[in-house]
């Protein structure tokens, strides 16, 4: 539709131009004398010019654009530049350059529409450099650049629009946590998490009388000499710590501080030496399996930047139906939501009362305050020993330091 009206405009201009043209040339005939040619021969290289304009096939111009990285991280600046080649250097007096932005970009407030006035004149590249700073996470995919050019008067004026297409990735934004995998601290105490070991058979620490269960393999047969009993080595006990995160994907005003949280999580327990695995169950369920290599943590965070609140179904729901197959596992849970609710309460407080470690992180926008609503059901998961931290924006680095009373 708006592709017909600009052909309207264009033929509607173009009729116009012939018109006036035509109007000078018969005033000049009929009136005579040096004032009215004048007149016409003033206007008439207007008129050869914008009439010139009107054929000059500017579909016929190369765009390209290209961008200064192909992944970023929230908040880094975009440095994107738009080059036209043409073949005929006709001599155009202006040409407005303007980068279609995605509709995600186009509601950053703060972004600054790439639109620029250059003065090609009769240069066959021209090229446009724009910046877009503050990247938001996410998918953005950029299809089209609109080139418009006319006459000095306007009286003639041209407009397309061409395909250009760039795809990148704005991963999250992370900060670096301190993941303590040990011991977790409760208001009423300490208490260990849950956890599987193993023995590492190659460093013996020490030696002890042999026990049922023993391997034939562990006997210290010098020690079993010297002191007439059967005696076997004692080996460093290692300590295998799995982790699955599972992030609330509900809608909600703190889901990017949520998800920079996530993110900043992965990280910290990749980096500890742990396995994680990650659920995140929205529009789609995406379920990523116990690893601990960096390219799993690669995969979490392409999730991540692409990730949208768009779950249909409350946290509690997702928490009830994916919790079990990961307690058969002997995983340690860590929840991570931007809001409590008495559903999800209640639902946790049944988890905790199955003996089942669990950590929840309840994450808050840079100067929200904990309501009066959420420290009562606080208190009540503390007291069925599930721990539970709340963490604001920019004090991310406090989330694994001792609870404090509330």
């Amino acid at each position: 539709m708006k592709s017909f009206f600009l052909k309207i405009r264009y033929v509607w201009k173009l009729v116009s131009l012939l018109f006036f043209t035509a109007v000078t040339y018969a005033y000049a005939m009929f009136q005579g004398g040096f004032v009215s040619w004048f007149l016409f021969y003033s206007f008439l290289p207007i008129s050869i010019y914008s009439l010139l304009i009107a054929i000059y096939p500017i579909r016929t111009f190369q765009v390209t654009r290209s961008i200064n990285q192909e992944q970023f991280s929230v908040g880094e600046q975009l440095v994107g530049t738009i080059t036209i080649k043409r073949n005929v250097p006709f001599p155009l007096f202006y040409l407005i350059v303007e980068d279609i932005l995605p509709e995600k970009l186009t509601e950053q407030k703060l972004m600054k529409e790439p639109k620029k006035l250059l003065f090609p004149w009769f240069k066959k590249t021209i090229t446009m450099q724009y910046e877009l700073k503050r990247m938001p996470r996410g998918e953005h995919r950029f299809t089209e650049v609109r080139v418009r050019t006319g006459d000095l008067f306007g009286l003639i004026d041209k407009e397309m629009t061409f395909k250009a297409e760039n795809y990148f990735l704005v991963y999250p934004h992370s900060v670096d946590l301190t993941y303590r995998q040990h011991e977790k601290q409760f208001e009423q105490g300490a208490t260990n998490s849950k956890a599987k070991f193993w023995q590492d058979t190659t460093m013996a620490i020490g030696i002890r009388e042999y026990q049922p269960g023993d391997r034939f393999s562990w006997i210290d047969w010098k020690a079993t000499a010297r002191r007439d009993r059967i005696m076997t080595k004692e080996f460093e006990q290692m300590q295998s710590h799995d982790v699955v995160v599972m992030m609330d994907r509900v809608k909600s005003e703190a889901f990017e501080e949520l998800v920079t949280f996530s993110a900043s999580l992965a990280r910290a327990i990749i980096k500890s030496g742990a396995k994680i695995g990650f659920v995140s169950a929205g529009r789609e369920k995406t379920v990523f399996n116990l690893q601990e290599t960096e390219q799993h943590l690669q995969q979490i965070y392409y999730h991540l930047a692409k990730v949208d609140c768009d779950s249909g179904r409350s946290f509690a729901d997702v928490t009830e139906s994916e919790l079990p197959a990961w307690q058969s596992k002997n995983v340690t849970p860590l929840l991570v939501t931007a809001s409590l609710s008495l559903d999800l309460v209640r639902k946790l407080e049944l988890i905790g009362s199955r003996n089942h470690s669990t950590f929840v992180f309840l994450i808050k926008k840079a100067g929200d305050r904990i309501s009066s609503e959420e420290k009562v059901m606080i208190e009540r998961l503390m007291k069925r020993r599930i721990i539970i931290k709340a963490v604001s924006a920019g004090r991310f680095e406090d989330a694994f330091k001792e609870v404090s009373t509330l």
